[in-house]
This record gives structure tokens, C-alpha cells and sequence, in this order.
């Protein structure tokens, strides 16, 4: 009596998908978390939650979704919004630097970095700021950049924008606590101190929110997308 040989099946099996390599070494991943695990807390407590409405702060947090999660998009949001105003703020820290050297006082954006009222550690997390754009360089390079940042980070700084203008402290204001952030974004003019004077403040708040696209955001974003997307395609 023949046994029964099972005839060879033609079907193929899938062959098994091989997980993808990360983009992001595991070592930046948990440095960069572990950097936001401390400022997030020493911020709230010096400065309160609003701060966490700045641009920089938001492009901050994104970026930690961007490492973990190696998202082009998040990565792509920060770079559109902040790279061309941090570049600014690193240049007025060397200016700053150059004024501390020849005993000047210090004004301008990061003349807060050697207010001695601030702790130094306190300041010293602030430096984020002049490391933050190469970071979001370097990510981008690697992830690729995302054309739909322009439209999604204009949507949300233009939020932040009406947020501050109508609910948070205005240039100027006395508070109880002089960390707590007055004018965030710069929604009232350059100066923290006083509100800007050459217009009624509804209008400076639309122009203010039109400049940021047209002189930030859209700049960075033709340069992003014609260097980073030509070297992802070589």
C-alpha cells in the first residue's frame, strides 16, 4: 500500500521583511530626551507654562517626536520655524559676548543669558537655542524635508500668535513673578518692556504674523526643500 506524499506546494512564501535601519543613532535619541526631561521641569518651575508657547520651545518638543518617532514632518515643522529667527539669537549672543568683554551693558533678545538675577544653570539650558537649529539641520538632512511643514508651522505660529496677543501678558506688564513671559513671540513689538508705538497694535499683529511667512518661514522653507530633498535624491 502507497503512502500518501503530500504533492510540493507551488504557492511561495513572503519572504520575511527585514526591520529597517534608524536614521537617528539610539545615543542622540536619549541624550536629547534626557536634556528635555530636565529643562521641561526647571522651565515650569521658573517660568511657568506659558513659556512653553515660545516658538522655540514648540519646535523643541517637536523635535523630541521627531528623534523617537523619526518623523519628517514634526522635524521638518521645527526647521521652518525656527532656523532662521535662532540664527538671530546666535548672533546676538556673540554680540553680547563682544559687550560683556568691553563692559558695555547688555540689551537686545539673549541679553537675558547674563541677567545674574537668573541662575547660571538656568541660563546654561537656555543655550539650546544656538545648538537646537544644527540639530534640526542634521535631522532633516537625514529624514528628508517635508513640503506640507510650511502650511502646517505657519497654521500653528499663527495660532500662538492670537494666543498671545489676546490671552497672555502684553510688552510691559507688572506680574508677580518677573520670569513669567510678557509679549510672547514678540507679538507686541521687540521690546518686552514697552509696546511697540508705530501702529495700532491690531495691525502690528497681522503685519508681525505676515513677516514671520514671508521673511522666516518661507525662505527656509525653498532652501530646505531645494538642498535637503536634492541630496535624499542623490
Amino acid at each position: 500500500m502507497k503512502a500518501n506524499i503530500p504533492a510540493p506546494s507551488n504557492k511561495k512564501q513572503a519572504p520575511m521583511e527585514a526591520n529597517p535601519l534608524s536614521l537617528i543613532p539610539l545615543w542622540l535619541k536619549i541624550a536629547y530626551t534626557a536634556f528635555v526631561a530636565v529643562l521641561v521641569p526647571v522651565y515650569w518651575i521658573n517660568y511657568g507654562p506659558t513659556n512653553f508657547l515660545y516658538f522655540c520651545d514648540i519646535a523643541l518638543l517637536l523635535t523630541l517626536y521627531a528623534v523617537w518617532k523619526e518623523d519628517r514632518l514634526a522635524a521638518s515643522m521645527a526647521a521652518v520655524g525656527i532656523l532662521l529667527p535662532q540664527l538671530f539669537w546666535c548672533l546676538d549672543f556673540g554680540l553680547q559676548l563682544i559687550r560683556m568683554m568691553m563692559g558695555s551693558a547688555h540689551s537686545g533678545m539673549t541679553a537675558y543669558m547674563f541677567d545674574e538675577n537668573k541662575s547660571l544653570f538656568l541660563r546654561g539650558l537656555s543655550l539650546f537655542h544656538g545648538w537646537l537649529p544644527f540639530l534640526l539641520i542634521f535631522l532633516v538632512l537625514r529624514l528628508g524635508y517635508d513640503r506640507l511643514a510650511l502650511k502646517a508651522w505657519t497654521g500653528l505660529a499663527w495660532i500662538l500668535c492670537l494666543i498671545a496677543f489676546f490671552i497672555l501678558p502684553a510688552a510691559g506688564a507688572q506680574l508677580p513673578n518677573p520670569n513669567t513671559p510678557v509679549n510672547v513671540n514678540y507679538v507686541f513689538g521687540l521690546n518686552d518692556a514697552q509696546a511697540q508705538q508705530w501702529m495700532p497694535q491690531g495691525a502690528y499683529l497681522i503685519v508681525w504674523m505676515l513677516a514671520l511667512f514671508s521673511l522666516a518661514y518661507l525662505p527656509t522653507h525653498l532652501l530646505l526643500d531645494k538642498f535637503a530633498n536634492r541630496r535624499n535624491a542623490e
